[in-house]
């Protein structure tokens, strides 16, 4: 399915008379829809067109096509049946988000009836609603690249030397009109973002330019360990990318393999299925880290008889690894000398982007020296600082949880804004000063100290803190028992929290009633401090949602120093089971399908109830249903207990604890028009 767009100047004579008379636009609207709704029922559901605007002599449309052949045939039919006499057309092709915002326009401009219904007419009303995107993907428009370029490119990195016999083979073949099934997919195994962008981006390019693609839009998806999956949301982005690419990137780390193996395989069962469906029409590229063995297995064994390319990231040494930085240097247009190589460890192993930094770090102080000396003073940006954090960081852990889109979220924003930040400061800009300071709000069981804990160890990674450890405190730690105890304590947490996150659970009983003005002396130091290690020590406020809420609105001056607000929704039914699978796995246990039926009900009622306990409560679930397995097992004859037994939770050992049904009341006044509650009030 391709999306595109065209424009032109209109050129009837009779347009371009008073067009700034509202009622004839309007008219010239009307006309405009219905002539459209006509032409389009002639087009039998295989195309559909829509106008964005037709004024100022300015036509501006698009159409969403099943087949990309003969458009400017389609285009110039529908045209005519306008009665529009265009000059200067031109067409190109969009992503799916463009086209959709164009669909709003021309629905907003009474040029079509109804966007919701076109989006529905061709499946596309799962990609995105009016609230938004139902998952998360990426969308990129492949570049035209002549073949002497692509080849260039590819010499500049490597991804071993799987990938160019590839591109030799892709432009091997005949050039083609209308592309007619893939021979093959591909399996890209790096660990670098930078390296696997670049060859799948060569790819696609190389593939497009040989016919083997007809439609140059491409989408990227992105896949944890446990998240949470829709296989009909899926299969509704493939059929979205007939005639295109889709690029799957699994995030997970050779680390955290075993753990996450089984608790990954039925979305990578999924995944295969439907790209087993449409493996004829929509081109795959999986992205795996390199070492990722064990998941690369699951995959295969999915994958059937579909055959595969695989294009591994291979080390380099010696005369490989000079070689490589004589080409980086012949690109530069300069010659290398003995610095160069002698940056080069004697027996160590480089990967390309290990000496890209080598060959940046080298060129750079050539130009100081040899051609620019007057700039030999500035420093030179550590390009490490750029980079996401290794594979089995802190960062996959985190983008492995189950849960936690907006957490992970913003707090990939935050690590971006900070990396930003030093950026700047080390090219010598003025760099912006706002804190890293943060709010984790979220009811119990929601992961908050295991996103701070990890947080901090994110922070340490790349190196914009320089301990990274995660200082827990309360109120016990701050209030100090006498007047003018206070403000010496919290000084002193704070000392301690240099290079680190101060973690400060249940922030808001710093100011309950209970010890009167120590609750405001305590703010007032915390303020304080806050400004005065705001370049050493992030500060992590947690707790629950209303009671955090409350707790800013009470000191102005403290929310005026936060930056980042991190929300921690309770999870979901599906997400709680996904949870209880993963502790399972990790203690070496499974499930049978009749505990994980009985869980998902026991889950659906337990996340209604108000001191509900999210992740705690999952775990506590499996603890009890592990010691209910064990007497059951003690009470069988045991020469009759097999393996099988004694790693499997069944159905009769999850607890259908007593647990009232009665689903939370609330009262409270609503806008017109929408179902935001505004105040809450809970019936006692």
């Amino acid at each position: 399915m391709q999306f595109y767009k065209f424009e032109g100047i209109i050129t009837n004579p009779d347009w371009t008379e008073e067009n700034d008379k509202r009622h004839i636009l309007r008219e010239r609207a009307r006309k405009i829809c219905l002539k459209t709704t006509s032409f389009n029922q002639t087009l039998k559901g295989q195309s559909c067109f829509y106008v964005t605007d037709a004024s100022d002599n300015i036509f501006h449309a698009g159409i969403i096509s099943q087949e990309s052949s003969e458009l400017s045939e389609e285009i110039q039919a529908y045209l005519k049946a306008l009665k529009l006499s265009v000059k200067d057309l031109h067409m190109e092709e969009i992503t799916f988000n463009a086209a959709h915002s164009m669909l709003q326009t021309a629905c907003r401009h009474d040029y079509i009836d109804d966007d919701d219904e076109i989006l529905e007419r061709f499946n596309l009303d799962k990609l995105c609603s009016r609230f938004g995107r139902f998952f998360d993907y990426d969308e990129k428009i492949i570049d035209k690249s002549a073949r002497s370029t692509v080849y260039r490119e590819a010499d500049t990195f490597s991804a071993g030397e799987s990938l160019r016999p590839e591109l030799d083979r892709i432009y091997a073949g005949k050039s083609m009109k209308k592309a007619i099934g893939h021979p093959v997919h591909y399996m890209v195994q790096t660990d670098d973002s930078d390296t696997r962008q670049k060859t799948c981006r060569l790819l696609l390019q190389a593939l497009y330019a040989s016919g083997r693609l007809r439609s140059r839009r491409c989408c990227l998806v992105r896949f944890c360990p446990g998240e949470q999956f829709s296989s009909s949301t899926y299969d509704c982005l493939y059929q979205s990318c007939i005639g295109g690419a889709v690029i799957v990137s699994y995030l997970t780390g050779d680390d955290t393999e075993d753990d996450h193996a089984s608790s990954s395989r039925y979305i990578i069962e999924q995944l295969c299925k439907t790209m087993k469906k449409y493996r004829n029409q929509v081109l795959t590229i999986f992205a795996l880290p390199r070492e990722c063995t064990i998941l690369k297995d699951i995959f295969y064994e999915n994958l059937g008889s579909t055959s595969f390319v695989e294009l591994k990231e291979d080390f380099m040494s010696g005369d490989t690894a000079v070689n490589f930085l004589k080409g980086l240097a012949g690109n530069h247009g300069v010659r290398c000398d003995k610095k160069l190589f002698s940056m080069l460890e004697e027996n160590k192993n480089y990967l390309a982007p290990d000496l890209h930094i080598l060959f940046d770090a080298w060129y750079d102080r050539k130009l100081k020296t040899s051609v620019y000396p007057q700039y030999c003073t500035v420093k030179t940006t550590d390009q490490t600082v750029l980079k996401s954090a290794p594979k089995g960081s802190a960062y996959t852990e985190l983008m492995e949880m189950i849960g936690l889109t907006e957490a992970k979220k913003i707090i990939r924003q935050a690590l971006a804004y900070a990396k930003a930040q030093k950026l700047f400061s080390e090219k010598g800009m003025a760099a912006d000063h706002l804190s890293m300071h943060m709010v984790f709000s979220g009811n119990p069981g929601t992961a908050k100290t295991t996103v701070a804990r990890l947080f901090a160890r994110i922070m340490r990674a790349n190196r914009l803190l320089s301990k990274g450890d995660l200082i827990e405190v309360g109120r016990g730690d701050l209030i100090g028992k006498y007047v003018g105890w206070t403000a010496p304590t919290i000084q002193k947490k704070f000392k301690q929290a240099e290079g680190s996150v101060l973690f400060i659970d249940e922030a808001y009983s710093l100011v309950d009633d209970r010890d009167g003005s120590y609750g405001d002396e305590a703010i007032n130091t915390i303020v304080q401090e806050m400004e005065n290690h705001r370049d050493n020590v992030v500060v992590i406020f947690a707790g629950y949602p209303d009671k955090m809420e409350s707790f800013l609105q009470k000191n102005p001056g403290l929310r005026s120093r936060i930056t980042f607000h991190v929300p921690f929704d309770d999870y979901s039914t599906e997400e709680l089971c996904n949870i209880a699978h993963l502790i399972a796995n990790r203690k070496g246990l499974n499930l049978s399908e009749g505990a994980c039926e009985k869980m998902e009900q026991l889950f659906s009622i337990a996340r209604e109830q108000d001191d509900f306990g999210n992740g705690r409560y999952v775990r506590n679930v499996i603890e009890k249903a592990q010691m209910a397995q064990a007497v059951r097992l003690l009470d069988q004859d045991y020469d009759r207990i097999s393996d099988r037994d004694i790693v499997t939770l069944q159905a009769k050992d999850i607890e259908l604890t007593e647990i009232k049904r009665e689903k939370r009341q609330t009262i409270g006044f609503v806008y017109p028009g929408k179902q935001k509650l505004v105040n809450e009030v809970r019936l006692l």
